[in-house]
């Protein structure tokens, strides 16, 4: 059935959402309140160590900020997402990456904070693949 809702979940600060999005179905992020961003962590559910790549997702959509038409690739240059939608417009940039408590430490000399980079820790402690993957912030050329 088109169009059909699977799971409609609403995300509490410093907490996080995983799961497995399959061949056309749509994963559907929304700002309820604005001014907030999404970090974003995807990876190819056959091939784990298929992960999302920053650098590459750049090159290929030749533009820093991503929007409608862009995909989102992995290392091995597998195209793991399309934006098919986007109502701010455009301009999402992936170049920053997600905070953790060193760098919250670095920028704002506030030790122990919550941060990104524990929220994907916690998302992949849930799944089968948390052994099997490596750290979210690591990069691969």
């Amino acid at each position: 059935m088109a169009n059909k809702t699977l799971q409609d979940a609403v995300i509490a600060p410093n907490d996080n959402w995983s799961g497995v999005i399959t061949p056309g179905q749509t994963l559907r992020i929304v700002d309820l309140e604005g001014k907030q961003a999404v970090d974003f962590l995807c990876y190819n559910a056959d091939d784990p160590a298929d992960r999302y790549n920053a650098a590459d997702t750049m090159k290929y959509n030749k533009n820093v900020y991503l929007g409608v038409g862009h995909g989102i690739y992995s290392v091995r240059a597998t195209k793991l997402f399309t934006i098919v939608a986007d109502t701010m417009g455009g301009g999402h940039d992936t170049i920053g990456g997600c905070c953790s408590a060193a760098s919250n430490l670095f920028r704002y000399k506030v030790p122990d904070t919550p941060s990104c980079y524990a929220n994907f820790l916690r998302a992949l402690a849930r799944t089968a693949w948390a052994k099997r993957t490596s750290s979210p912030t690591s990069t691969s050329s």
